[in-house]
């Protein structure tokens, strides 16, 4: 099987001319698209970029690396269209996949001019949005799934690649933990998730980083994790335990830092 996500900005310029009448923010994100110059490049300081499950202490954890290392903070999707992403969310996968393939690239022009006035810390990149499209949009056999050797997992060569990626996990007990005390409710993907197991296994195995609530069958949790950031390569997603408290996390992930980018 040949996979195709829609990780690049030419298939959200396709479906917006489709569906600008209905959905006029589509126009709007592409009106920004177009403004993103071709191959950005970053600056001379570090772009490290933090992945992983929701409740996994991304927030917690950008935010005390930003304020340790005096860093700009971004997100994607960015601000920019981030009050766009429940829109989209509702509309079909192809366009809601594509609408966070743009955010990447409208992101990379705000990396690329933050990076050069500091080190730039991001909750969320491109392995979000290739693991969730390949995650969903492949057959029901997990023997289906791209090998890992598949381009689908290579970093696109027009996007601003990070210096570092760093993948925050927490086994699930403690996960499901911090879930239940935040109060957070399902989404329609995370009842999705909860419905259909060979899915569940999937999407973390493809290393999804979208929020989902995973009650039962967890297990695999941690095998698919350890799978998964293995198959994102140039660059791989490094594994950090966010289980220990937050001051030895971030002590983690600061001597990472320190031994894989230099400034």
């Amino acid at each position: 099987m040949v996979f195709k996500g829609p990780f690049r900005p030419n298939a959200f310029c396709d479906l917006s001319l489709q569906c600008a009448e209905r959905i006029p923010e589509a126009e709007a994100v592409l009106d920004l698209l177009e403004k993103c110059p071709e191959h950005q490049k970053k600056g001379s300081f570090p772009v490290i970029v933090f992945e992983g499950l929701d409740a996994t202490g991304k927030t917690t954890v950008t935010q005390a690396v930003k304020d340790a290392l005096n860093g700009i903070l971004l997100q994607s999707p960015p601000a920019c269209i981030s009050q766009w992403r429940t829109v989209f969310d509702d509309e079909p996968t192809p366009i809601k996949r594509a609408f966070y393939a743009a955010g990447n690239y409208i992101l990379a022009s705000e990396i690329a001019k933050a990076s050069t006035q500091a080190p730039v810390i991001i909750d969320r990149y491109w392995h979000s949005t290739a693991a969730y499209a390949i995650a969903t949009e492949t057959s029901e056999k997990v023997q289906d799934l791209p090998p890992a050797q598949d381009e689908v997992y290579q970093w696109p060569e027009d996007l601003l690649k990070p210096d570092l990626v760093l993948l925050l996990t927490v086994n699930p007990e403690e996960r499901a933990r911090r879930l239940q005390h935040r109060g957070l409710e399902k989404t329609k993907e995370e009842a999705e998730l909860e419905a259909n197991s060979l899915f569940r296994q999937r999407l973390t195995t493809d290393l999804i980083s979208y929020p989902c609530i995973l009650k039962s069958n967890f297990s695999c949790f941690g095998f698919s994790v350890e799978e998964s950031y293995k198959r994102m390569v140039n660059p791989v997603c490094q594994e950090v335990d966010a289980s220990p408290s937050k001051e030895e996390v971030l002590k983690t992930v600061l001597q990472l830092i320190k031994k894989h980018c230099a400034f």
